[in-house]
């Protein structure tokens, strides 16, 4: 176990700094790239879920854009019947040459299930598959691979059937959102703080968690599990549990995302940009929470930058960053933080 008390000094004082810094960005920032700022926020949501099973669970998961892609669409499918008129299905099923809503969209209409949807459906979801893999003692490597078969499965099936998905385009087009205008004075702003607030309660949330009994016995189970099942605990409850958040979590950041980006798609949701989620939290550091809310925004910005003036030049760019930390910095930027430390 990765011995965390030398991060004591500074632990403090990160948390509040990325605090501080999200509550003066309204007032420092463009409306475009305080949306920006929204987007990778959005995605810290994620990335704390990976601290929680990856960091702490020691589960290495390479298939959380299916539960990102779960928020997202779920969200996206109220937003597109919210703006239909009566009677009318999204013009992409037009063009597939359906001319009747699919029965599984209709629900979504509503408000309440679709806030349902996207903090269930993505739970259950990681709750049941991962009971189905963890309860047969499967882990590590093997774990890894078939959440990467699962993420490549899942986008191959949104490609597949564009006449119900919007196929490799995606869904677009959004204009409102629970009966307020996305483009009205003021909206997105609104919604920054949102993701701002639940940033925020997740962080608190999972503080709580991880300084809990769960939070130990998950650290136990990850460090030893053949012990822990000596004293007389089932790993599987807690690594379930752990990854059923996790689940959640990429659920409400791929809800938020889509708000802010206007856009879900497979190209966000597949085999590669969930290796990328696991690249972010690599680098911010896989114990440190804020660390890993760090890893997403300055990853992120990066790669708006980079790739927005030289986009072959980010993937490499990445892949070598990747390197150098897992060689360099195991710990990533917390590891860095707490070398100045001592």
């Amino acid at each position: 176990m990765p011995d965390l008390s030398r991060l004591d000094p500074i632990k403090p004082f990160l948390p509040w700094a990325l605090l501080a810094l999200g509550l003066i960005a309204p007032f420092a920032l463009s409306a475009y790239d305080l949306n920006l700022l929204a987007r990778f926020m959005a995605m810290g949501i994620l990335a704390l879920g990976l601290v929680l099973i990856w960091g702490h669970g020691g589960i290495l998961s390479l298939g959380q854009g299916v539960f990102f892609g779960l928020g997202g669409y779920a969200i996206a499918l109220h937003m597109k019947l919210a703006d239909l008129p009566q009677g009318e299905i999204p013009d992409f099923m037009v063009w597939s040459g359906r001319d009747s809503l699919p029965f599984w969209w209709e629900p979504f209409a509503s408000p309440l299930f679709t806030i349902a949807a996207i903090l269930i459906g993505p739970t259950l979801a990681g709750a049941l598959f991962s009971w189905a893999v963890f309860h047969r003692r499967v882990g590590g490597t093997y774990f890894a691979l078939i959440t990467q078969a699962l993420a490549l499965a899942f986008s191959t099936l949104i490609i597949s059937r564009q006449d119900v998905t919007g196929g490799f385009n995606g869904l677009t087009d959004f204009y409102s959102v629970f009966g307020v205008g996305l483009a009205s004075p003021g909206t997105g702003s609104t919604l920054y703080w949102v993701t701002l607030a639940i940033l925020c309660a997740a962080f608190v949330g999972l503080r709580w968690l991880l300084g809990s009994r769960f939070g130990i016995l998950l650290r136990a189970a990850r460090d030893g599990e053949n012990r822990v099942r000596f004293l007389g605990y089932s790993p599987t409850p807690f690594k379930v549990v752990a990854f059923a958040i996790a689940a959640m979590l990429a659920g409400i950041g791929g809800a938020l995302f889509t708000l802010h980006a206007g856009v879900v798609s497979p190209a966000l949701i597949g085999v590669v940009p969930s290796i990328e989620m696991v690249v972010w939290v690599a680098i911010g550091g896989r114990y440190s929470l804020a660390g890993a809310i760090a890893g997403a925004l300055l990853v992120n910005l990066a790669r708006d930058a980079v790739s927005s003036a030289f986009p072959e030049l980010w993937l490499y760019l990445m892949g070598a960053l990747f390197i150098f930390v897992v060689t360099l910095l195991p710990q990533g930027l917390a590891g860095l933080a707490k070398g100045r430390a001592a």
